[in-house]
């Protein structure tokens, strides 16, 4: 199989480059919904969750408030510490067992990693095999106006939230193909499909 990391800054369309290639034919793993399945209610981690945070973590109709623990986590390393313990190894090995049945396929799959940038502009052993890394790009600017249009955020959050993640530059480093998503859907979906013929001719993993 061909392997694609896949990464970009809130805002940046990652989601949508993610569903334009799925809709090409590509597998898509996607580790934001893996979070979410994790962290479904009653689950370990739901639980432990819970147990860490206290129960205002817990929206009226029993599921997460994502809000809540954002809120609780952005500013406080230690919470933030905490909430990865919990999450990351189900989430690490939930992502290991998608691409295990995979294995040995020609399956084009693409690794829809939010933070896969952070270990790999810091050194750090890459976690998940990979035949390139995907970047999109979008000027700082314009991803706020994304935030504030499409997603409800402040302007002062949605330039905190890309503050305290890696900079254009740093995740531009560690691309082997960029998307540049600064104009509109058109412009995407032809940068879309150029990546995507990027992506089908690299070499496959070994079994």
């Amino acid at each position: 199989m061909i392997t694609v990391g896949l990464t970009g800054g809130i805002g940046s369309g990652k989601s949508t480059v993610a569903s334009g290639f799925a809709r090409r034919g590509a597998v898509l793993i996607d580790a934001d919904a893996i979070v979410r399945e994790q962290q479904a209610p009653g689950s370990p981690v739901f639980t432990e969750m819970v147990e860490r945070f206290g129960d205002h973590i817990v929206a009226p109709d029993g599921t997460l408030d994502r809000g809540s623990v954002a809120a609780i986590v952005f500013n406080d390393p230690d919470a933030l510490a905490d909430l990865n313990a919990i999450t990351h190894p189900p989430v690490g090995r939930e992502i290991r067992r998608r691409l295990g049945e995979l294995e040995g396929t020609d399956h084009l799959v693409v690794l829809d990693i939010p933070l896969l940038g952070e270990g790999l502009a810091k050194g750090q052993r890459p976690r998940y095999q990979t035949s390139g890394i995907l970047v999109v790009d979008t000027p700082t600017e314009l991803a706020v106006e994304r935030l504030v249009t499409s997603r409800g955020f402040s302007a002062d959050d949605a330039r905190a939230r890309i503050a305290a993640q890696l900079s254009r530059d740093e995740r531009l480093a560690i691309a082997d193909w960029v998307i540049d998503n600064s104009g509109g859907l058109e412009e995407l979906e032809a940068a879309v499909e150029a990546a995507f013929d990027w992506a089908s001719a690299l070499p496959h993993l070994p079994t």
